[in-house]
């Protein structure tokens, strides 16, 4: 299988390497027709989402806006546009090396008046040749920054590394701190489980706690740390289990509004990457809490909301991947109570409370256990 994952990298790669070649074959071909170079992209708004309802996911719309040598702006635009294929194609996929996203934006330096003013712009760059070539960026080699997020629980993969393969049991062969993922997940081969189903869970504190708690073994559920925000590679990793093991995925974080969107982007996909909805979003991950109703019902220790939180919470109300009769609820619940809870607040009942009772009453309350 070794070989096989092999063979699955050099076919990426000369499928990002064709397609990157398209862009630039398409804009030289302006040239020779004698038209002002351009190319169009989705426009990257709330107002331009709508759901798939064939992939169950929230996509780009039809609305774009087209970068064009017309201005000097997108003559810049294109000319950057152009070095960073020319370093993607020659230096990442010829060599087989990778640079993060940081070091693309300090690469550019030396491209003269090519080179980005700062990172933010040549990540939006990397963005639009995503969304051109409709690939992931992890083809083009391009890492985040970061380091990736852990998982730990009954299963075993085998990972393709640079060093060679890896075969790795998630309970058996690691620390409590869990299996780091990789930023490219498509590397790893899923060999076998004993898993019931996931839990995606946001603070790392409460992942330590269901580990030392041994909730792995009761339930036989893989534990995933979302680490705030989940990266694409923990998103994609958690979609491949769902759609390759056919297990459930529950996600598990604070109850505020602000995790709420950490749950939509593992669940319906993210505005800012709605081309990479398909590829990440897990359509049938299911909201654990914490709910604004637990809130109520278990007297959890809260504060109060600020006003960034309630301008969030109206600000929910009317993004259509919030649009249900559920989420409506929750959040006038939570906009009339005025709270917020952390994770955290159920030791208040005792540190086995979140795993002795309210996981296992949520869980089978959504049919998981």
């Amino acid at each position: 299988m070794a070989k096989e994952i092999s063979q699955q990298k050099k076919e990426h790669d000369e499928l990002a390497r064709n397609r990157l070649y398209g862009l630039t074959d398409a804009i030289y071909k302006q040239f020779l027709d004698g038209e002002v170079p351009s190319v169009s992209l989705p426009t990257r708004t709330k107002k331009n989402i709508e759901y798939n309802d064939e992939s169950e996911v929230w996509v780009y719309g039809d609305r774009e806006s087209e970068r064009s040598a017309k201005t000097v702006k997108g003559a810049f635009q294109l000319l950057k546009s152009v070095h960073t294929v020319d370093f993607l194609i020659k230096n990442h996929l010829s060599q087989n090396r990778g640079s993060t996203l940081r070091e693309l934006y300090y690469i550019s330096e030396n491209w003269d008046i090519a080179k980005f003013r700062e990172q933010p712009e040549s990540d939006r760059l990397i963005e639009d040749l995503e969304i051109i070539t409709g690939l992931q960026r992890e083809y083009f080699h391009m890492r985040p920054e970061e380091d990736g997020a852990t998982m730990f629980g009954p299963i075993r993969i085998r990972e393709d590394t640079k060093r060679g393969d890896r075969t790795i049991h998630c309970q058996e062969d690691i620390g409590e701190s869990g299996y780091q993922i990789p930023f490219n997940v498509e590397n790893i081969e899923f060999l076998d489980h004993d898993a019931d189903f996931i839990i995606a869970i946001e603070t790392g504190g409460m992942y330590a706690r269901l580990i030392e708690n041994g909730f792995d073994e009761k339930y036989n559920a893989i534990l995933v740390h979302l680490k705030g925000q989940p990266a694409r590679s923990t998103r994609r990793i958690i979609k491949r289990m769902n759609e390759e093991l056919s297990l459930p995925v529950v996600v598990f974080t604070d109850g505020d509004p602000w995790s709420y969107r950490i749950f939509a982007s593992v669940a319906y996909g993210a505005i800012k990457s709605a081309h990479l909805s398909e590829h990440m979003a897990t359509p049938g991950a299911m909201f654990i809490g914490v709910q604004p109703s637990d809130i109520v019902e278990y007297e959890l220790s809260t504060d109060k909301l600020t006003e960034k939180d309630v301008g969030a919470l109206r600000s929910e109300l009317s993004d259509p991947r919030f649009a249900t009769d559920y989420w409506k609820e929750q959040i006038n619940l939570q906009l009339e109570i005025n709270k917020k809870a952390e994770q955290q607040a159920f030791a208040g009942k005792g540190l086995d409370f979140v795993t002795d009772r309210y996981l296992p009453d949520r869980l089978t309350d959504l049919k998981v256990i």
